[in-house]
């Protein structure tokens, strides 16, 4: 009873630190974009939240803290959507990795971050599709989420594969 507290505290731990995380790296770092949002480097914590912390406390440590920054930046209409997108990439990359990792882990984590960055990048020109009530100008936005995909894509592999893949009872899924 006391070790299942003692993990069940320790999960809650570090998903409130990768919530941290996410917010202040959506935050700090924001190249402004033609279309009136921002590229970051929050998805190289919504990544890594699913790889460290798995399904359910990576999701949710993605997503809190993802839609936590679109609250602070003042982005309100974006909070709801933002909180379902980023979630939904961090549950399908910690699949997606957990599949594929048997035969190569690095390879499994690039096609695990580059699926998540797709949803992205889909998942915010249907909400935009929706909101502007034109297609047309939600694919002006896929550009620059598609770059942002890329930094989040990479980003995230790279942190992982050089500082936190060393860090010994990391895992605690």
């Amino acid at each position: 009873m006391k070790q299942n507290q003692n993990q069940n505290l320790q999960k809650l731990t570090i998903a409130a630190l990768l919530v941290a995380f996410t917010t202040v790296a959506t935050l700090v770092i924001q190249i402004p974009t033609p279309t009136k949002g921002y590229l970051n480097l929050g998805d190289c914590f919504v990544n890594i939240s699913a790889w460290i912390l798995g399904s359910a406390w990576g999701t949710a440590a993605a997503g809190i803290g993802s839609a936590m920054a679109d609250a602070i930046g003042g982005y309100w209409i974006y909070v709801p959507v933002t909180l379902i997108i980023k979630s939904l990439m961090a549950f399908v990359s910690y699949h997606i990795y957990q599949k594929l990792s048997e035969k190569n882990t690095f390879r499994a984590r690039i096609t695990a971050a580059c699926t998540a960055e797709i949803i992205m990048i889909l998942g915010y020109a249907l909400f935009e599709a929706a909101l502007y009530g034109s297609f047309a100008t939600a694919l002006l936005g896929m550009p620059s989420n598609l770059v942002q995909g890329i930094m989040g894509a990479a980003s995230s592999v790279t942190i992982y594969e050089l500082v936190l893949k060393r860090i010994p009872h990391l895992h605690i899924k």
